[in-house]
């Protein structure tokens, strides 16, 4: 998996191309300036850091001084950084900056609403592996910080037994019993989930006592609740499948472990923040 500097260079490399030309051409080499980055909307801002390394990787020379921390909540007019330094190196990190914590704090303030809708019950929300090619690391900091968990980073961390999985392998039994054989061959620690449809795999789950969490894919809050007690903590739990802001606590409220959302980072709207020159 790319670091968080890796990820910065390649959208650099991206915007910058053979050279930022506007710059160039119309602002003096040696003027120097200094911008504030401004929240523009309500929401919890995430992503600072990440902005502030964007302009030192730029030009190390720039001075970047942060007003807030990530998880804060913002307002409008709320400033949430100050940058001083070349005026030429300010305009070219200016973009990929507010690219990434515009984004950052879009999914922030989504996950901390979602998570205050669920207060209360014991469970806890995910993300999902639904994200933005080469952006992944990023969002799930966000979710992270406005609250949430992570699911798994990807397919290495996690063994993830889902329907098409299942239906390829000839049933959830035949599927853990080659997975359980995988795992002492290749002598690893990992953990096994696997996604049922119905009561009837999740009793197949259940029954291979292998599993260390079940998820129960598209069942309503009350099948549920009535898949959670039949569980009664055998296995971990968690929903999935048309979970939205309206009926989310219905869920939680079942006894559910955990809630995974795949719309906090494919279906979010960025957070307004912009960078202001200041004179």
């Amino acid at each position: 998996m790319m670091n968080i500097k890796e990820i910065i260079s390649l959208a650099l490399q991206e915007d910058i191309g053979d050279g930022d030309h506007t710059s160039i051409s119309c602002v003096p080499e040696k003027t120097r300036g200094r911008a504030k980055m401004i929240a523009k909307e309500k929401g919890v801002v995430a992503g600072i850091d990440t902005a502030s390394f964007v302009f030192k990787l730029v030009d190390r020379e720039i001075d970047v001084v942060n007003y807030m921390k990530d998880g804060q909540e913002v307002n409008p007019g709320d400033v949430i950084l100050e940058v001083s330094g070349k005026s030429r190196s300010i305009l070219i990190a200016e973009r990929v900056a507010l690219n990434f914590i515009q984004r950052m704090s879009g999914i922030a303030t989504k996950t901390a609403y979602y998570v205050s809708l669920i207060k209360g019950t014991g469970a806890k929300l995910l993300d999902t592996r639904k994200t933005t090619p080469n952006f992944r690391m990023l969002e799930k900091m966000a979710v992270r910080i406005g609250g949430g968990y992570n699911h798994r980073m990807g397919l290495y961390d996690m063994i993830m037994i889902k329907d098409n999985h299942v239906d390829f392998a000839g049933g959830i039994s035949s599927a853990v019993e080659r997975t359980l054989k995988y795992i002492k061959d290749k002598n690893l620690d990992i953990k096994i989930e696997v996604e049922t449809r119905n009561m009837k795999e999740v009793k197949e789950a259940l029954e291979t006592n292998s599993v260390h969490r079940i998820m129960l894919d598209n069942f309503s809050p009350q099948k549920l609740k009535e898949a959670v007690d039949y569980i009664n903590k055998r296995a971990e739990t968690e929903a999935s499948g048309g979970i939205t802001e309206a009926n989310i606590r219905d869920y939680a409220l079942t006894g559910v472990d955990y809630i995974s959302v795949g719309a906090l980072t494919h279906h979010i709207k960025s957070l307004d923040i912009s960078l202001k020159a200041m004179f």
